[in-house]
């Protein structure tokens, strides 16, 4: 599991924190992307659009809740990552 202590040297929590807000855009993106591609494939007859749109809005939300609880535990601040 991964730890946000400093025992891994001083931006090893940094680096994590980096590191799952990217992939967490990055999912985001791709989730975008696939209802798009689902909009002009399936043209309104299926549902695949709608679910890849669900899946951004949780995703947007699960990036959301991570960083108030990024903040609030002190592992970000208010100009960025410590």
């Amino acid at each position: 599991m991964l730890a946000l202590d400093s025992s891994r040297g001083p931006n090893a929590p940094r680096a994590v924190i980096r590191i799952i807000v990217i992939a967490a855009l990055v999912a985001i993106l791709a989730s975008l992307g696939s209802a798009l591609y689902y909009l002009y494939h399936d043209q309104g007859k299926g549902m695949r659009m709608v679910r890849a749109l669900a899946i951004r809005v949780a995703l947007s939300a699960c990036l959301l809740v991570f960083l108030v609880v990024s903040y609030k535990l002190g592992w970000i601040g208010d100009h960025g990552l410590r």
